[in-house]
């Protein structure tokens, strides 16, 4: 058992530069429909996706998963990437859902190959090795709502209106983590306070003229956590994501392995200095 975790958990590779996609997208047909920002300065380690398909509301058609995977696949090799964040770049919705005009011309087969690429998309956001938030300021429907579920932290507006509305088209939550099952019976939607008191957002905050008031927020949050070990940080997550669904035995032998990984590295050598001199640490990621 101690074997198989231990090959399981492994540290990050080293880094790799990352060719960063920064094209905007109007919604004309061709246009990349995401878009990938390594912010700098007081945020360097914050990676942004972007989600701009206005003429669908970000709805996740077989482009838009596409471009999602392919990012998620070379910002994962990146320690650079200390924080990734998913935010819109359409004005009062995060995500619509899954795209049903584009399913409506489907076989039977090709949605199930589709639905079965949506489920890999919110398995690589779950599994992405940094600390990952959403922003929610505005509708998070069906799938969208999914692929805020599948993020480790979501942050939404008051304005946000979210819900896993698959049974009222007559269809079925594919993809992401369980969520209570009133709420996928009824297909009953949330504001962002009523999300936040059943505990399916970490912050609400009032919306503001801009309707990116979550984002503010979220961008604040992965603030906070930038200063804190990258490597450590990574283990945590690990430590948490492969101990919640395991016996206390196996959950505190995942954390004996995470633990014993952290040990040689620099930075819990500099965070230590840094306690006994009484000053910040500086963390490298090394």
């Amino acid at each position: 058992m101690l074997r198989a975790l231990t090959g399981a958990l492994r540290l990050p590779r080293p880094w790799r530069p990352l060719q960063t996609r920064s094209c905007a997208s109007d919604g004309a047909a061709g246009d990349p429909e995401i878009q990938v920002r390594v912010l700098a300065g007081p945020d360097q380690g914050i990676t942004e996706i972007l989600m701009n398909r206005p003429s669908a509301r970000n709805a996740l058609g077989n482009v838009l998963v596409s471009e999602l995977l392919e990012a998620l696949a070379r910002l994962r090799e990146d320690q650079q990437v200390r924080v990734l964040l998913f935010r819109s770049g359409v004005k009062g919705v995060f995500c619509a859902g899954a795209d049903l005009k584009e399913r409506e011309q489907m076989s039977e087969a090709e949605v199930g190959i589709f639905v079965q690429r949506l489920r890999g998309l919110m398995n690589e956001i779950a599994a992405f090795p940094a600390p990952t938030i959403a922003a929610m300021d505005g509708f998070a429907l069906g799938g969208g709502l999914e692929l805020a579920l599948a993020c480790d932290l979501r942050v939404a507006a008051s304005s946000a209106v979210m819900g896993l509305i698959e049974t009222t088209r007559g269809l079925l939550p594919g993809a992401g983590v369980a969520l209570a099952k009133e709420l996928i019976f009824t297909g009953r939607r949330l504001s962002g306070a009523q999300a936040q008191a059943l505990g399916l957002v970490n912050h609400t905050v009032p919306q503001n003229e801009e309707g990116n008031a979550a984002y503010h927020r979220a961008r604040a949050l992965a603030q906070e956590i930038l200063p804190q070990a990258p490597i450590a940080v990574r283990l945590g997550k690990v430590a948490i994501d492969r101990g919640m669904d395991v016996d206390i035995a196996s959950g505190m032998a995942i954390e004996g392995i995470c633990y014993a990984q952290n040990i040689p590295t620099q930075d819990r050598l500099e965070g230590m200095a840094a306690f006994r001199e009484k000053r910040p640490p500086r963390f490298v990621g090394k």
